[in-house]
C-alpha cells in the first residue's frame, strides 16, 4: 500500500508541474496575469444573459468593466440562477453549468453557486502549485497515504426543490478534481463512500477505522481543526471495538452500513496493527500514526483558537494554514510559506475602507481589504464578505490572511458588532491572561427583560475581572458603548460552557441545515438561545 501510494503521489505531483511553474511565473507578473483572466470572461460570456445586459462585447479594459458591472451580492445573481435551475442555457456563462453547489458559510438560507468546468479548473489552478510547493518543500509526504476530509452526506442539507441542474458536490475530495479525482482514492486512506454512513456516529466510526488501519499516514488535510478534534474525541468509547475490526479485517459500528460503504470497509486482517494500536493506546496520536508529517487545516481569525488543541494533540506534527478557500472562488494557497493570492484562478478586486478598488499589484502591505471576485463560473465584481490583511509579498504578488467576515454582524440596538472586531478583542483578552479555550463564541443574550452580551467560554478557572474587561474592550466600538451609555445593552458577561462547546455548536449548525465540513466557528453568533443549549447538551468523552 504504500510503494502504491508513493508512486500515485509522484504521479499527481508530476501531473501539477505544470500549473505549477505557470503560477510561479504569475507571481512576478500578478497584473499581465489578471488582465488575461478578465479579458477572457468578457470574451467569452459576451452572449449570456448577464453579458448582454451589461454589454461585454464593447468592454475593452478594467476601466469599462469597472464602470458598466456593478458590485453585487448572492441576490443580484438569485435570478439568475433561478434560471439556470429552471433549465435555461447561457446566463450567466456560455459553458453549461455542472452543478449547483450549496454555500454552507452564508447566513442566507439558500444559496447556490453555479459550477462549471472552468471554475472547476480555476480552483485546480490553485491546488495544483499548493500540491507542487507541499510535496517540494516535503517530499517525505509523498510516501504515504494522506486523509483528506469527507462530509457525511446523512445530515441536513439546503434544500433546492426542483432543479434542472444536480445540486451539491458528491464529496469533498471533487475539490482535488480532474482525471487525478479516481486515481489518487489509492492514496487516500478514507475513502470518500464513508459519506455515506448513515448517522454521523457511523461516519466517525468507519473514518476513525480506516484511519487506524492506516500506520503509513503522512498528512491530514481539514477544513476546521476541530473537525479533527471531535473526530479523535469519539475514539476512547469506541477503542476496543475498532481494534477487534482492526484484527479481524471487519467493520462493526453501531448502524448497519449501505451497499456503497460495505465493500469498501472490508479489509485484510492486522492482528500486529492492532496489538500495536493497543500498546500505544487511543491518546498517544504520536505512536498511532508514526509517520504524520503535516496538518493542513483553516488556522486564520477565530479557528487560532482550535489550531492549539490541535498541536497539543499532535505534539511535534506541524500545522499549515490553508489559504483562503470559499465555495465561491479560490481566493490564497500556501506557497513559499506564505499565501499568496491565486492570480492565475479568478479576477481580484480589494476595496479598502473607503469602497475604492485596488487590482493585485495595488495592494499595500498591512493594509486590510474586501475581496471582490469575478470567475468562470458567473459571479461578477461578487462581494465574498471576507476581509483580508496583507502580511507579505511573494514576488509582486500579495499574500493575504483571513480576517473575519464583513457580512456577519449582530446589531439589536445599533451596536454594529462585527466578526473580525470581536474576534480581536477575544484575542487581545486571551493574550493578556494567557487563556486558550477550546471554545469561545459572543452572543446576544436576554435574560430577566434584559439584552446583553454574553461570552460563552470553556476553561476550568477564568479570570474574575474577565466580564469586566470584555465589556471594556466591546466598548471600543462607539456604537457599542452608545448603546450601553443608554441602557439599552446590559453589561456583557462570560458564561462558562461546561459541556464540549463546539460539538454542541456543530449539532446546532447541523440541525439548522449546514454540512458538517461547512461548519465554521466564529467568536460572534447574531442568534441568541445558546445558554439554554449549552446547559442542555451532555458532555462527551474526550481524549
Amino acid at each position: 500500500m504504500r510503494t502504491r501510494a508513493a508512486l500515485v503521489n509522484f504521479g499527481w505531483e508530476a501531473s501539477n508541474a505544470g500549473r505549477y511553474v505557470r503560477y510561479r511565473a504569475a507571481l512576478s507578473r500578478p497584473e499581465a496575469a489578471q488582465r488575461r483572466l478578465l479579458a477572457s470572461y468578457l470574451r467569452d460570456n459576451a452572449g449570456t444573459g448577464f453579458g448582454r445586459r451589461h454589454d461585454f462585447a464593447r468592454l475593452r479594459s478594467y476601466a469599462d468593466f469597472r464602470a458598466a458591472v456593478p458590485l453585487s451580492t448572492y441576490d443580484d445573481i438569485a435570478p439568475y440562477v433561478d434560471a439556470i435551475r429552471a433549465g435555461r442555457p447561457n446566463m450567466l456563462t456560455r459553458e453549461a453549468v455542472r452543478r449547483l453547489v450549496p454555500s454552507g458559510g452564508s447566513t442566507r438560507a439558500q444559496k447556490l453557486i453555479p459550477y462549471t468546468r472552468t471554475l472547476h479548473d480555476e480552483f485546480n489552478a490553485g491546488i495544483g502549485p499548493w500540491i507542487g510547493d507541499l510535496f517540494a518543500r516535503r517530499p517525505g509526504l509523498m510516501a504515504g497515504r494522506a486523509y483528506w476530509s469527507v462530509s457525511p452526506a446523512a445530515q441536513p442539507h439546503v434544500t433546492a426543490g426542483r432543479s434542472a441542474v444536480p445540486v451539491g458536490f458528491d464529496d469533498d475530495s471533487a475539490y482535488v478534481g480532474g482525471t487525478w479525482q479516481r486515481l489518487i482514492a489509492a492514496a487516500f486512506a478514507v475513502p470518500s463512500a464513508v459519506r455515506h454512513a448513515p448517522s454521523i456516529e457511523t461516519f466517525r466510526y468507519v473514518t476513525l477505522l480506516c484511519l487506524l488501519r492506516a500506520r503509513d499516514l503522512r498528512l491530514v488535510s481539514v477544513w476546521h481543526p476541530s473537525f479533527l478534534t471531535l473526530l479523535l474525541n469519539a475514539l476512547p468509547a469506541s477503542f476496543e471495538r475498532l481494534l477487534k475490526d482492526v484484527a479481524d479485517g471487519t467493520s462493526t459500528p453501531p448502524e448497519r452500513l449501505p451497499s456503497e460503504l460495505t465493500d469498501v470497509m472490508r479489509a485484510r486482517p492486522m492482528p500486529s496493527r492492532s496489538a500495536e494500536l493497543g500498546r500505544s493506546g487511543f491518546a498517544n496520536t504520536r505512536a498511532i500514526w508514526p509517520r504524520l508529517g503535516l496538518i493542513s487545516c483553516w488556522a486564520d481569525a477565530h479557528a487560532a483558537l482550535h489550531v492549539e488543541g490541535l498541536r497539543r494533540r499532535f505534539p511535534g506534527v506541524p500545522v499549515q494554514p490553508k489559504g483562503l478557500i470559499a465555495t465561491e472562488a479560490f481566493v490564497s494557497l500556501p506557497f513559499a510559506g506564505l499565501h499568496p493570492l491565486a492570480v492565475r484562478s479568478h479576477f481580484f478586486e480589494l476595496l479598502d475602507d473607503r469602497g475604492d478598488a485596488h487590482l493585485a499589484h495595488e495592494l499595500s502591505p498591512g493594509a486590510e481589504y474586501r475581496v471582490v471576485v469575478t470567475t468562470g463560473g458567473g459571479l461578477y465584481r461578487y462581494m465574498l464578505q471576507d476581509r483580508v490583511r496583507v502580511d507579505g509579498m511573494v514576488g509582486r504578488t500579495p499574500s493575504v490572511r483571513f480576517v473575519g467576515k464583513e457580512d456577519h454582524v449582530s446589531d439589536r440596538f445599533g451596536e454594529k458588532l462585527s466578526e473580525g472586531f470581536v474576534g480581536d478583542v477575544l484575542r487581545r483578552l486571551f493574550d493578556r491572561h494567557r487563556l486558550r479555550p477550546p471554545f469561545a463564541m459572543l452572543a446576544p443574550e436576554t435574560r430577566g427583560g434584559e439584552t446583553g452580551y454574553a461570552l460563552f467560554i470553556e476553561g476550568s478557572e477564568l479570570p474574575p475581572a474577565l466580564s469586566a474587561e470584555l465589556d471594556e474592550a466591546l466598548a471600543e466600538n462607539p456604537h457599542y458603548r452608545y448603546c450601553r451609555d443608554l441602557a439599552q445593552l446590559a453589561p456583557a458577561r462570560v458564561v462558562r460552557v461546561r459541556c464540549d462547546g463546539y460539538a454542541a455548536y456543530v449539532a446546532e449548525c447541523r440541525r439548522r441545515g449546514q454540512r458538517l465540513g461547512d461548519v465554521k466557528a466564529s467568536p460572534l453568533s447574531v442568534h441568541d438561545g445558546w445558554g439554554k443549549l449549552f446547559d442542555n447538551a451532555a458532555a462527551p468523552t474526550r481524549v
